[in-house]
């Protein structure tokens, strides 16, 4: 009996290390399904994240075709208007033409008679008075 004793503490002391590892297998096996089932939730997240910004890069990389394609487009009206330089040329040429204000004959006429007949009363006045001033008036 008492050989049989040390095989019994044996056989309790392999039963509870038996035990012990057993509960540590069954708590390691718990650990790696947790760290499986974050792991796979964090790839899921990882993966949604990953969508949306290929979709917003998508969306910016849109936005700065039609930008581009808008800057084009004014570059090369701005190229196609006048400058302000230019358009003062322009100006100053178009005044020294002045369309507008070319007369036709008879308005010209009219105003060359009118001019004669200013010049022609200036000059019987200026007569007039040098007849008035001259010493031999009213002597003969």
């Amino acid at each position: 009996m008492v050989q049989q004793q040390p095989n019994e503490d044996i056989s309790y002391e392999l039963a509870l290390k038996l035990k012990d590892l057993e509960e540590n297998n069954r708590l390691t096996k718990e650990r790696i399904l947790l760290i499986g089932q974050n792991l796979i939730e964090f790839q899921e997240h990882n993966r949604k994240e990953i969508l949306e910004i290929k979709k917003s890069l998508y969306l910016l990389e849109s936005d700065v075709k039609r930008i581009k394609s808008v800057v084009e487009s004014l570059s090369e009206e701005i190229s196609k208007s006048a400058r302000k330089e230019e358009l003062a040329i322009l100006h100053r040429q178009y005044k020294m033409f002045a369309p507008l204000e070319y007369v036709r004959i008879q308005d010209l006429d009219s105003l060359l008679d009118e001019k004669l007949k200013k010049h022609r009363e200036r000059n019987q006045e200026k007569t007039e008075t040098k007849d008035e001033k001259h010493f031999w008036v009213g002597k003969t």
